[in-house]
């Protein structure tokens, strides 16, 4: 939990005092690569952290096709917002990509630190108006990018996944087919030549 623990005090200024209290409404899980953390259809209950390792969160449309809609690399937290908050059916899967090590906590745990540290309560409030700042500019990439500009704004995102995750996982984040992104990548590697 030491990753988390420095996140928290680096991030939302938590001290140690404060952490030791939070840990208790903490655990940590160990998952293999294709371990589910997440069904759709399941009420999704807890918030991951993810120390070590990769996560994905991607729905499956009626015609079988996965179309991803986040990736979770060490660092990042990764849940279904509309589950946890409002008690509803998930529409998303979340597994692993990678061997992870992450923190799994719910929703007792933010209102505690919230409770009792005012510094991780404006963290998490900045934390939720970046999520939703993000959501908007994916909504804007994908109706209003091209393929060339929608796969430098995933590399500006996740600047060191695209040797850790397969090309057709990329393209399904993208909305586009791997053959479009096979195509974009080689303008660009000409380009940047």
């Amino acid at each position: 939990m030491e990753v988390f623990k420095k996140y928290l005090e680096e991030k939302a200024q938590v001290t140690n005092e404060q952490f030791r209290h939070l840990e208790k409404l903490a655990g940590e899980k160990k998952i293999a690569k294709g371990e589910y953390l997440l069904r759709q259809e399941e009420v999704c209950d807890k918030i991951y952290f993810v120390e070590k390792g990769l996560l994905r969160a991607y729905k499956v449309d009626d015609g079988g096709k996965e179309h991803i809609n986040q990736f979770a690399p060490e660092n990042w937290f990764i849940t279904d917002r509309s589950s946890i908050l409002f008690n509803l059916p998930s529409e998303y899967f979340i597994d692993a990509l990678e061997k992870s090590e992450l923190i799994i906590f719910d929703n007792d745990f933010l209102i505690e630190a919230s409770n009792i540290s005012a510094s991780f309560r404006e963290y998490n409030k900045n934390l939720l108006h970046n999520h939703i700042r993000q959501l908007q500019k994916r909504i804007d990439s994908l109706l209003g990018l091209n393929a060339e500009k929608r796969y430098l704004d995933f590399v500006e995102t996740y600047y060191n996944l695209t040797l850790r995750v397969p090309q057709w996982m990329i393209a399904s984040y993208l909305g586009i087919s791997p053959e479009s992104l096979s195509r974009v990548r080689k303008k660009l590697s000409v380009i940047i030549k």
